[in-house]
């Protein structure tokens, strides 16, 4: 049996981020008590440093590549399938990066929009504290998030720019907006 990364991931989960992560993502599903995708399987069974020198190959050759989380972790997923993408050996966090932006922008057919800073492209963008390039993992230091022309602070989502003011809040932080489980979930 051969694993993605992402098992990986969760297992290594409770190191990182967690404040930010707990406060935009629902809770059940990176609670301190969960036992999903906790990553018991020997580190040989992951094969996302070979998906990830394929990937170096592909775009080597002139193919595209980009990155792309599921949805099961808001924010903090597309991080680690960055990291992920940028695990092989032989790419640079640079050559990641590109895969991230222009590169998967090109993919899809977007990049006279997205996927760079220029002149007359959409710019929603993050700032980050730590360099990326100097550590991939960076990139969840975020500072700042510039969102259809509106500035948020990264740790908290209060808008700061044009106008300031605390998140509307969502769905799953207001109470009873998650049915509390009536099984241990093994019935």
């Amino acid at each position: 049996m051969a694993l993605g990364g992402e098992l990986l991931l969760h297992k290594y989960r409770r190191s990182q981020g967690r404040e930010a992560r707990d406060l935009h993502t629902v809770r059940g599903d990176l609670s301190e008590g969960s036992t999903a995708c906790t990553g018991w399987f020997d580190e040989s069974q992951y094969i996302h440093k070979e998906i990830s020198d394929f990937l170096d190959d592909v775009v080597e050759a002139g193919g595209r590549a980009g990155v792309g989380s599921h949805g099961q972790l808001q924010g903090l997923g597309y991080h680690w399938e960055l990291w992920l993408v940028g695990s092989s050996d032989r790419m640079t966090n640079h050559e990641a990066l590109q895969i991230a932006t222009i590169i998967g922008a090109d993919a899809l057919g977007l990049d006279n929009d997205l996927g760079s800073l220029e002149v007359g492209k959409l710019a929603d963008l993050v700032v980050l504290d730590e360099n990326p390039l100097d550590d991939l993992h960076n990139t969840n230091t975020v500072r700042w998030v510039m969102k259809n022309g509106r500035l948020f602070e990264g740790a908290t989502l209060n808008e700061r720019w044009p106008e300031q003011r605390a998140p509307e809040g969502f769905y799953w932080q207001s109470t009873g907006a998650i049915p509390t489980r009536t099984t241990s979930g093994n019935e």
